[in-house]
This record gives C-alpha cells, sequence and structure tokens, in this order.
C-alpha cells in the first residue's frame, strides 16, 4: 500500500494509521482507519466484507454490528468535515465501496512516515490488568474497582524483574468485551490479569484470574471475601499471589517489596480515588475541582503523600494555563515537598513532586532525586519516565529526554499522558536541527491531546523550521485559539526553558506569528 493516499481536503498517512484533515489530524481510531485506508485504495471497486473485517479485525470472528458501526464513524467524521456523508457507498449483502473523490497517491509526507513499532512480548515476565468489573450494580462503585486495581498494579510494578504495563494503558479496555490472547499482542505482554469486584455494605468479594496471553490457559485464579476494613491487606494479598504465579520460585524479600504504608485514613484514599480523573485531566476547570477532594483529604491525613502529589500537579497546571499565577506556582512547590516529605516508599507521589520541583521550582537536581526514588520503588512507573522526559527536554537534554518518552511509551502505549512524551520528542529533535522528525512527533501529539495548546506550539515551531510557514500560521492560530494569553517568552521563563532551546523555538515561533 502506498504510504499516502490523498482524496478531497483529506490525506490517509497509512505508516502511522493517521487521516489528516488538511494539516490537522483527526481522531478517527485504528480500526476505522484500517477500513478506510482498504476502501480508499480500492477506490470504485466493491470490497467484501469478510476482506474489511480481516483488515481491522485479523484472525477474529465478529458481529457484523462491528463493522457497520466503523463505518458509520469515518460516515459521521467525513459530513462533519467535508459533507461526504455519501463518499461511502453500500452494496447490501456485499461490502462497501468508496465513491468520494479521486484519490492519488504517494510516498507520504517525510513529516509523518515513519511506520509504527510493532509491540514485542519482552524477554522478562510481564503483565497488564486489566480494569475488575463492578458488579456491585451501582455505577458510583466504579471508582473503588478502579482504585483497587491501581493497587494491585502499584504493587506488581514494585518487583524490579516484572515489567508491569501503567493503568492508563490498561484502562482503554473498560467497559469492553475482550480476548485476552488480542490484548497480549497490543500491549506486548505475557500474562493478563481481570477480575471483578462486588461491594456490598461492609463486605467486598473480590475474584481474580491470571491468565497466560499466548496460549488463553489459566496460571491462576481466586476468590476473596472480605471486610471492607480489611481492604488494604486485600489488594496486597492479590498482588502476591499474581506475582507468584508468574513466578513461584520467588524469594520472599520480593513477595515483601509489594508491601508499602498505606494512608491511616480511609475517608483520604476515597476522596483521592474520586479526584484522580479530574487531576489527570490537565484542564483547569477540573483540576480547580479536584483541587476541593484532595484538600479535604488531606485535612483528614496530613501526610498522605499521593494527595500532597496531586495537588502539586494540579497547582502546576493552573500555573501554566491559568496566567502564570505566582500563587498557583508557591502553591505547587509547597505541595510537592509535602510529597517527598510524606512519600518516601510512595512512587506516585514521589513522580509528580519531582515534576512540579523541576517545572515550577526549577530544580532540576531535587525533580530527578526525586523521580529517581521513583523508579527505585516502582521501575516499571510509564509516568515517571513520560513526566521525566518533559523535565529533560525543557532542560536542553535532547538525547536523554528521547530515551525517557520512548521508555514510558513501551511501558504504557495507550498512555493519556503520550501527548507530553511527543512533546519531549519533538522539542528535543528541534533543539538537534532534526526538523522532519520533530514535526512527526508533534503531528502525533496533537492527534494525542488536541485540546492542549502546547501540542500546537512545538507543531508550528517544526513547520517553521520546515520552511512551511503556512501550515505554521495556521497551527500558530491554534495556540492563540486555546490559550489567547499566550507568549512564548513568559512561557519559556515559566518553565526555565534552556537558553538554546528558547532561541530555536523563539526564532520558529515569531515565524510562525505568535508573540513574544
Amino acid at each position: 500500500m502506498p504510504k499516502s493516499l490523498a482524496f478531497g481536503p483529506f490525506r490517509l498517512d497509512t505508516d502511522t494509521g493517521i487521516l489528516f484533515h488538511g494539516v490537522e489530524p483527526t481522531p478517527l481510531g485504528q480500526r476505522a482507519v484500517a477500513l478506510l485506508a482498504l476502501l480508499v485504495e480500492q477506490a470504485g471497486t466493491p470490497v467484501p466484507k469478510e476482506a474489511l473485517v480481516e483488515a481491522a479485525w485479523p484472525r477474529q470472528a465478529i458481529e457484523d454490528s462491528n463493522l457497520t458501526v466503523q463505518i458509520a464513524a469515518v460516515r459521521r467524521l467525513f459530513e462533519q468535515l467535508a459533507g461526504g456523508a455519501s463518499w461511502i457507498e453500500t452494496l447490501p449483502r456485499r461490502g462497501y465501496r468508496y465513491v468520494g473523490p479521486a484519490v492519488t497517491a504517494g510516498g507520504g509526507d517525510p513529516t509523518v512516515g515513519a511506520a509504527a513499532r510493532a509491540i514485542l512480548t519482552p524477554d522478562k515476565p510481564s503483565v497488564a490488568v486489566l480494569p475488575f468489573s463492578n458488579l456491585s450494580g451501582d455505577p458510583e462503585q466504579d471508582y473503588f474497582a478502579d482504585g483497587m486495581v491501581d493497587d494491585i498494579i502499584t504493587g506488581l510494578a514494585r518487583i524490579n524483574w516484572l515489567l508491569v504495563i501503567a493503568r492508563n494503558s490498561t484502562f482503554t479496555y473498560k467497559g469492553r468485551a475482550v480476548d485476552v490472547k488480542q490484548v497480549g499482542r497490543e500491549l506486548g505482554v505475557r500474562y493478563v490479569l481481570e477480575g471483578s469486584v462486588r461491594r456490598a455494605g461492609g463486605h467486598v468479594r473480590v475474584t481474580g484470574q491470571m491468565i497466560d496471553a499466548s496460549t488463553g490457559a489459566h496460571v491462576w485464579a481466586e476468590r476473596y471475601d472480605r471486610s471492607s476494613d480489611d481492604i488494604f491487606a486485600l489488594q496486597d494479598e492479590i498482588a502476591i499471589s499474581a506475582v507468584g504465579a508468574i513466578a513461584p520460585s520467588l524469594r520472599r524479600a520480593e513477595i515483601d517489596r509489594v508491601k508499602r504504608r498505606r494512608p491511616d485514613n480511609l475517608d483520604a484514599y476515597d476522596l483521592v480515588l474520586r479526584a484522580q480523573l479530574d487531576v489527570d485531566s490537565g484542564m483547569p476547570e477540573q483540576v480547580t475541582r479536584a483541587l476541593v477532594l484532595l484538600e479535604h483529604a488531606i485535612e483528614l491525613d496530613p501526610t498522605y503523600a499521593l494527595a500532597h502529589g496531586n495537588a502539586a500537579m494540579c497547582h502546576h497546571c493552573l500555573f501554566l494555563r491559568s496566567g502564570l499565577q505566582e500563587a498557583n506556582r508557591a502553591a505547587s512547590i509547597r505541595y510537592a515537598r509535602s510529597a517527598i516529605l510524606h512519600g518516601q516508599d510512595d512512587a506516585s507521589a514521589l513522580t509528580l513532586a519531582g515534576f512540579s520541583l523541576g517545572m515550577d521550582a526549577h530544580d532540576r537536581n531535587a525533580a530527578f532525586t526525586a523521580l529517581e526514588a521513583a523508579l527505585a520503588i516502582s521501575p516499571s512507573s510509564a509516568l515517571t519516565y513520560i513526566l521525566g522526559s518533559v523535565v529533560l527536554g525543557w532542560s536542553g537534554e535532547a538525547e536523554r529526554a528521547i530515551e525517557w518518552s520512548e521508555r514510558g511509551m513501551r511501558l504504557s502505549p495507550f498512555d493519556p499522558w503520550a501527548f507530553a512524551a511527543f512533546d519531549a520528542q519533538a522539542m528535543s529533535h528541534l533543539l538537534r536541527g532534526r526538523y522532519d522528525e520533530a514535526c512527526r512527533a508533534a503531528y502525533k501529539s496533537v492527534q494525542a491531546n488536541p485540546a492542549h495548546s502546547i501540542t500546537y506550539v512545538q507543531l508550528a515551531a517544526a513547520l517553521a523550521k520546515l520552511g512551511r510557514l503556512d501550515e505554521a500560521r495556521a497551527a500558530a492560530a491554534r495556540v492563540r485559539e486555546l490559550h489567547p494569553t499566550f507568549r512564548y517568552g513568559r512561557q519559556f521563563a515559566a518553565v526555565n526553558c534552556d537558553p538554546a532551546l528558547a532561541e530555536c523555538l523563539g526564532d520558529a515561533l515569531h515565524a510562525a506569528g505568535l508573540p513574544e
């Protein structure tokens, strides 16, 4: 198949699996893109349903409704962006046919052409913990089941020899019926842990099973009935049992690494679980809402490190995205220091604290003391590598930033923080004069988080460096739309940007039309 297929206002890059509308990547999913690629490549020719299913769901038996849903998504996108709902014709009982604008094939845009790497199963034991089903009959209890899985992942990640996929990737499967073998292929793991939680009154029942993803065979299964008061011991027990199923000869000392200090107050723990999604959004309105819960959690348990770390991240977001107010920067630093003080054995708290110290306190030494301590506790912490890559990127440590971002993406291939890893890559390639690679990473960042202005900052700079000024100005216009008060000089000062990087980015952003 050609690397690039252009039709109407669209261009489909078959290497990256991204459909572009002009210079903007669209949010079309991987299966829909696979179907579209086959239809457009065979424009004007009927494509049987069987061929389409094999393209998007290789070697799987699926209901026709799955194909119908994906085709509908493509038509909806065409209608919204180009009035082209009729470009894909239904052939009853046969298949579909592309009948839209003429298609031209090419070698692809060099800025967006790198083939995605296959995720290979590593040599060492590897595991993905899928979201547990909430069988309580109350959707409001979802957060509790999710918190159970979070703690199991965190416990497993403390085992040095075990590669554990981050929850941000495994939770993309939430609410979906999954084929464990397919999950193993998509995430590159040997084992998959799945289960369910039923919570009623003061009682909890948890079931778990470990499956060999290569064969589908059950390695381990267990059911636990406990009171809610014993929830932390239960989480440890499940994590220990799962690890023991992978390596029966595991030494007792390594099993004990799974156990860790817990917050003293269960209500505080509950509040942090409820705040987590809003913290992770990185959007000012949501993090403001999260701060109310986190501050209450800290009132209940002043030594709860993860509550302090999340609060630091909230204030970091408000500082950079809500006017660079000094009060937010100071609060970010204050909460980060508290997280480190109380979280010497909490990798998540140390990661968030290290990021805030590096970005807001401009203390890169303190930042990496915390980040490296987090990795010593939890070697499979994808977020540590991703956020660390951002600090390295703005510090001008280009090659190390790229290395850390790639490690983070390997541990969590579908991470919602992927845009940050791609941003780190984009600015690092720019600094080294690799403008094609910078543009490619920036496009991926935009696709991963089209609501974040910094992704378009990197894209505008990369396009300007390539001499594609019309496209650079279009990206710059998107920056101003998302962040009307953006001034690159102020932004560089806020994050203590490396002088050489500031000069490189500044020249490009000036050419793209962004104000200093």
